[in-house]
């Protein structure tokens, strides 16, 4: 009889269920206390998998709970205590592409496992909050048997590739880049030369330069589309970028190859990966990104190393074997296009329409953004926008970097039926891409890192302007507000005109929540430019500052002047000033309001602030392939006690071939899967340079491995299958001993600083 676990694993690719399988071994082995804390934090952030904090004043349970900006029908559930605490699991949605089917299972899983909300990130992600890791691989086998993989979601690794949700519909692109963020994506999902990052990796793909699309110049790798006309024929291409990023210091992405043709994109992807995982930095973490090795070496230092790295790799089919299907990738409506409408007579119906309905380049058709307050979703309006995007659009919807979601191919005769349905499920907020539709990172209320609540500020901003929104001049309607909870970005605050993030200021002896001010960021033209940062104030006059800043801005603008020049212009001095008016802190005895945050009662403290995972550790791969030994090895006793001697034997054989393996990688990187070649490697690196000291009682820990390989597809019994384990244990322990010998021997890595010479880290 098959139990569900079985049906689903016949339903998700094989590799997908073999790593979900391993991961729940880990586990395993880690609540019997035999895996490295630092490893098994890289492990399960590269499953997608973080620690959380809890402390934003909302309980339930005993657990701190998120309150829906604009709660709607749905069902909350809290957490039981087991044996550690509840965290988060980003889910990758690769340029943001969903089904309803998808979103279904998206939907039950966030309400059998998490707290009944989806939270859309800037990254086309989505987050569930307090899950329990026991429940984890249940959930990732759930997810995978729908295509969705939480798999380097996080930790040292690329993350979700990002592209324009409107991508194919844009009525300015060269062309849809879908297909090609979609090959990027699965090319490097767990590719080799993507696993020895000393910290993340991000990529995102755009149709066209002029609008904001998927903010290629704030990623480690970027591509805008491009056609050419090489010798009389149109030839598609990108122009690649490389060393984005925001973080505490920004680094806008540089031009690695004015053009490059689809057919070289996946290798060049690969030759970029590789030199980063081999010159990039290894110990401190605050210099591992991409951006600071390009700095380092200077754009062309990094581009030829690059285009050597190239021409040295060995043919990859994978390279073009997916261009063959470029031709027959459609996106088909599944409703026939139709005129527009002219209005039903409901002002609230056209408010929406005003701000929510971008009309493509296909005559008739729209595209209809959801928009979310927060980028949250409960289940119960997951669903109904699944049945409600059957209806309409079909597998046609996306996430979008500004959180929310996108349904695409509505006919506009049906923009008005689209609205009421929306409407019924509480998903018809109007605002679309305007100074109401605030960008927030998770900040204090479950971030580790964060010192301000963002979402507070963000919720707070939201509610004003809603109210306002009607009243607006239309210049200061088209600005953007985002807000991060910290220096580190992930609410975007660069990039928007209004931008702030989390700090703190003492006022006595009580600590008080503010906010740094970033004015006059670019969000179009890729993330064409950064804001300026130039004062601090409480997080309770955040609300003040917005409307005198864009009330000094309606009133001393030029003709057209847009918000950016208008700070370019009017400068830091002047605007300081009027920052400067609104950081006053009353005495404590007067008013206990800016002692405390946005939503939270409490007296504010940063006394909650703990290490973040959104880099990981720093783990190299011989650590990885090692605790994967340890991980077979298990799996092998697992087997022997249920009986399956022969799958016991073979188990054990390969944690010893996968333990050779990670040793041979320290000299040979690019060591494959084939075990003869494995063994003759390690024959060669290991046993005969004297390297692998295994000599005990006249033999060697070596042989084992030596004489196992030779007896392939051997029939075992109990006997000799114990003596199998019992050598697999020794072995791997003798690799243990190795490694650490090779790591106190060893000369420091290329572009790596000796020891000695490693300032503390910040």
């Amino acid at each position: 009889m098959q139990t569900w676990k079985t049906i689903l694993a016949e339903k998700m690719p094989a590799a997908w269920a073999e790593e979900v399988d391993a991961f729940e071994s880990q586990i395993r082995l880690k609540k019997q206390g035999k895996v490295d804390d630092k490893l098994f934090a890289e492990t399960r952030l590269r499953r997608g998998v973080y620690g959380q904090r809890y402390d934003n004043g909302q309980r339930h349970d005993g657990i701190a709970q998120r309150t829906l900006e604009f709660p709607s029908p749905g069902l909350l559930k809290g957490p039981e205590t087991l044996w550690d605490a509840p965290g988060m699991m980003r889910i990758k949605i690769p340029y943001g592409g969903m089904t309803p089917a998808q979103m279904e299972v998206l939907a039950d899983v966030a309400e059998e496992y998490s707290d009944a909300i989806s939270h859309i990130t800037t990254r086309q992600d989505i987050q569930l909050h307090y899950v329990h890791i026991e429940d984890t691989p249940d959930l990732m086998r759930r997810l995978a048997a729908v295509g969705i993989t939480t798999r380097e979601a996080c930790g040292n690794s690329v993350r979700n590739v990002t592209g324009c949700p409107i991508a194919g519909v844009c009525r300015e692109e060269a062309f849809d880049i879908t297909p090609y963020a979609d090959a990027c994506f699965r090319f490097l999902l767990g590719h080799p030369d993507v696993q020895d990052f000393g910290r993340k990796f991000k990529i995102a793909f755009s149709g066209c330069r002029d609008n904001a699309c998927a903010l290629v110049t704030i990623h480690d790798m970027g591509f805008i589309a491009a056609v050419r006309q090489i010798e009389d024929r149109a030839v598609r291409g990108f122009e690649m970028f490389v060393g984005g990023g925001l973080g505490a210091v920004p680094y806008e992405a540089k031009v690695l190859e004015e053009f490059v043709r689809e057919t070289e994109l996946l290798p060049l992807c690969q030759a970029v990966a590789r030199v980063y995982a081999r010159l990039g930095e290894k110990r401190n973490r605050n210099r591992a990104r991409v951006k600071f090795l390009v700095d380092k070496l200077g754009i062309d230092e990094f581009r030829r190393l690059v285009r050597e790295e190239r021409a040295a790799l060995a043919p990859d089919p994978a390279w073009t074997e997916w261009l063959e299907k470029l031709p027959h990738y459609r996106e088909e409506p599944v409703r026939p296009a139709s005129t527009a409408v002219t209005g039903i007579g409901d002002a609230e119906f056209e408010a929406w329409r005003a701000t929510n309905i971008y009309p493509q380049r296909q005559p008739g058709y729209v595209v209809a953004t959801v928009a979310l307050a927060l980028g949250d979703i409960t289940s119960w309006q997951m669903r109904q926008l699944a049945d409600i995007a059957r209806r309409y659009v079909g597998d046609a919807v996306r996430t979008t970097v500004e959180q929310n979601i996108v349904l695409r191919w509505v006919p506009a005769a049906d923009v008005a039926a689209l609205y009421r349905d929306l409407k019924a499920a509480g998903l018809a907020l109007p605002g679309a891409g305007t100074i109401v539709d605030v960008t927030a990172c998770p900040g204090t209320d479950t971030c580790k890192l964060g010192i301000a609540s963002s979402r507070g500020l963000a919720g707070e901003l939201r509610q004003r302007l809603a109210r306002q929104f009607a009243s607006l001049d239309q210049s200061v309607k088209d600005l953007r507000i985002k807000v991060s909870g910290c220096f580190n970005s992930c609410g975007q605050h660069h990039l928007a005109d209004l931008g702030f993030y989390g700090v703190s200021r003492k006022s006595g002896s009580r600590t008080v929540p503010h906010f740094r001010v970033v004015l006059g960021g670019q969000w179009s033209e890729n993330a064409g430019a950064y804001g300026l940062a130039i004062g601090v104030v409480p997080s309770k006059r955040v609300p003040d500052l917005v409307d005198q800043v864009t009330g000094k801005y309606l009133t001393d603008r030029r003709q057209g002047e847009s918000f950016r020049d208008f700070v370019q212009r009017v400068g830091k001095k002047e605007l300081k000033a009027l920052i400067d008016r609104c950081s006053v802190i009353p005495p404590y005895e007067m008013d206990r309001a800016y002692y405390s945050d946005w939503r939270d009662p409490r007296e504010f403290t940063l006394n909650d602030i703990g290490t973040g995972e959104c880099a990981g550790e720093v783990v190299s791969m011989v650590d990885f392939d090692l605790q994967g030994a340890e991980r077979l090895y298990f799996e092998a006793q697992l087997h022997y006690d249920a009986g399956e001697f022969d799958q016991a034997d073979r188990s054990a054989y390969r944690a010893m071939l996968l333990a050779a393996k990670g040793l041979v990688r320290t000299q040979f990187h690019d060591i494959g899967d084939n075990a003869d070649q494995i063994v003759r490697e390690f024959k060669t690196r290991m046993v005969e340079s004297g390297l692998f000291k295994d000599r005990f009682a006249g033999g060697k820990f070596s042989e084992y491995l030596f004489r196992r390989h030779v007896e392939q597809d051997r029939r075992t019994g109990p006997d000799r299958a114990r003596l199998l384990l019992e050598e697999t244990q020794l072995f791997i322990e003798a690799a243990h001993a190795c490694n650490l010998r090779l790591i106190q021997t060893r000369a420091p890595l290329p572009g790596e600083k000796p020891a000695a010479a490693e300032p503390a880290e910040a």
